[in-house]
């Protein structure tokens, strides 16, 4: 896996693109969504099978999962009579897209046994052809050693940087649009 806290930071470049007013509930809900799927890893100790669709990078990594929590996050934290359907709409997608980006950020990894991005529904793992992130391990005492700073440093390459830029162009163009509407 991608460490949690670059999966919240990847879900800040999909949060910055998104045209909707962003207050903290808006960055909030995004940052957990894009780490709450490894939650599963807490079936390792309750010795859940990691190839299970209910092990690690299983459902809980899946397209159906990130759906299910962008509707949750939609209906629990934005009244209907407040949002026009425009607007829920944009909120449930860019929920969707963190919490999916933890999925494709895992496929993109040196390790594991791929994820389950269609369960319930087709239970098989993937990978993506770029396998360029050094996988991260799940034990948080090894993660706080030599061989984290690894996973961390490659992380800060594939993903810290290009959220980066992606915060960099869209203030750009917010200013260049400002200006250009004045």
């Amino acid at each position: 896996m991608a460490s949690a806290f670059s999966h919240a930071i990847a879900s800040l470049a999909i949060g910055r693109i998104t045209p909707v007013i962003r207050g903290w509930r808006f960055w909030l809900i995004g940052a957990i969504g894009a780490a709450l799927p490894d939650i599963d890893a807490l079936g390792y100790w309750a010795g859940v099978p990691y190839g299970s669709m209910w092990g690690h990078r299983g459902i809980t990594h899946s397209f159906f999962f990130a759906a299910l929590y962008s509707l949750a996050a939609v209906l629990l934290f934005y009244r209907p009579d407040s949002l026009d359907r425009r607007t829920r709409t944009i909120l449930f997608v860019s929920f969707f897209l963190s919490v999916s980006s933890h999925a494709l950020l895992d496929a993109c990894t040196t390790g594991g046994l791929g994820v389950d991005l269609f369960a319930p529904f087709h239970d098989e793992r993937y990978f993506l052809p770029w396998r360029v992130i050094r996988v991260s391990p799940i034990s948080i005492g090894r993660f706080f050693s030599h061989r984290g700073l690894e996973v961390l440093s490659s992380e800060f390459v594939w993903i810290w940087i290009p959220t980066i830029i992606v915060f960099v162009l869209a203030t750009a163009w917010d200013k260049l649009k400002t200006s250009t509407a004045s």
